[in-house]
């Protein structure tokens, strides 16, 4: 399967160096061929089956920290919001 990976990159805002786009280009190809060998998956898919007797709890409706509270510790917040240090820098 070809994979065009400059479609990608625009697609997925992603910068990728020249000299590593084949290499990309391929492991994605791979990625794309293994996925397509493994067998299909039953569609009555069941949490509780003989093969995993995990029960699941109940959810339960419990009380949280109230807003002001959580605001009050917050080294910053900004509009009723906690501020935290960006991450991933946005290209346009």
């Amino acid at each position: 399967m070809k994979i065009d990976i400059d479609h990608l990159c625009k697609l997925s805002r992603l910068s990728i160096a020249e000299e590593k786009r084949e290499l990309f280009a391929k492991q994605m190809s791979d990625i794309v061929e293994m996925a397509s060998k493994l067998p299909p998956m039953k569609d009555d898919i069941s949490f509780l089956d003989e093969n995993n007797p995990m029960e699941l709890r109940e959810d339960v409706i419990m009380p949280s920290l109230q807003r002001d509270v959580l605001l009050s510790v917050a080294p910053d917040t900004q509009a009723g919001c906690v501020v935290v240090p960006k991450i991933i820098e946005r290209e346009e």
